[in-house]
């Protein structure tokens, strides 16, 4: 099982987060990769669990030490980014990597890894349905909402990049599809 990994991507607010938890819950061999990032953890966030928060400079810092697999500013001004070291310490650990990773740097990741990975896109059944999720999580300004909103609507064509679609119109649903895939894949 060494070096497996599974990548799953969406727009914000599409569900990718829910299902690649239950995931977790279910295969005691993954492990999640986590992610850095330079902006503000919010209120149900715990650094090192969810992301490693750090501020912009130790992220170029950390540019400059080649220590990231891949990495996007993916809002203005707001960097993301996948350690080596996390994904090299699952791997020794003898885990499967799990990535929740934005399109942009998911498609680096996907290319540099090629067929050593598994990777999903998901989609909401209806924009208007992001659109909804993303309002009702309550975290966010409106002017950061249509930011999110706005680069979802890019992001969508993206889709056809990657080596499954998974429509999340029903959690249930799209979680035993996504949960085929991943049996299929690891054989």
């Amino acid at each position: 099982m060494k070096n497996k990994s599974i990548l799953v991507t969406a727009p914000s607010g599409a569900g990718k987060t829910t299902l690649v938890k239950k995931l977790l819950e279910e295969f005691p061999d993954f492990q999640f990769s986590i992610s850095a990032t330079t902006r503000d953890a919010r209120s149900n966030e715990i650094d090192g669990k969810d992301y490693f928060f750090i501020t912009n400079e130790d992220f170029e810092h950390k540019i400059a030490q080649d220590a990231f697999l891949e990495w996007e500013e993916v809002y203005n001004g707001t960097k993301y980014g996948t350690l080596k070291s996390e994904v090299e310490k699952i791997w020794d650990n003898k885990h499967i990597v799990i990535f929740d990773i934005d399109i942009m740097g998911a498609l680096k990741l996907k290319k540099l890894m090629c067929q050593d990975i598994l990777s999903v896109f998901i989609a909401p059944p209806k924009f208007e349905v992001l659109e909804e999720r993303l309002r009702s999580r309550k975290t966010e300004t409106e002017e950061k909402i249509q930011t999110r909103i706005n680069k979802a609507k890019d992001e969508m064509k993206f889709h056809n990049f990657f080596d499954h679609k998974v429509v999340n119109d029903d959690i249930d649903e799209a979680y035993a599809k996504l949960k085929s895939l991943v049996v299929d894949y690891l054989g």
